[in-house]
């Protein structure tokens, strides 16, 4: 192999490790993303279970008192 082509391959070796811990960083960055996302999901998810059964029970006093009328 002549020695250009060994530079030009080792360059492209370099640049594709590079490339692979970007990607890797990247990879980790969305996966941690994705949870904080989840979480939030389920806090948002809890919030309006609350929130529904709140509002459930103020339709059913609203319900009673109409009914006591």
């Amino acid at each position: 192999m002549l020695e250009q082509d060994y530079q030009a391959l080792s360059r492209q070796v370099d640049a594709l490790l590079v490339r692979l811990r970007e990607l890797h960083d990247e990879t980790r960055q969305l996966q941690k993303q994705r949870q904080q996302l989840l979480a939030e999901r389920d806090d948002l998810q809890r919030k309006n279970e609350h929130a529904r059964a709140r509002v459930e029970a103020i339709i059913l006093r609203l319900k009673a008192l109409e009914a006591q009328a």
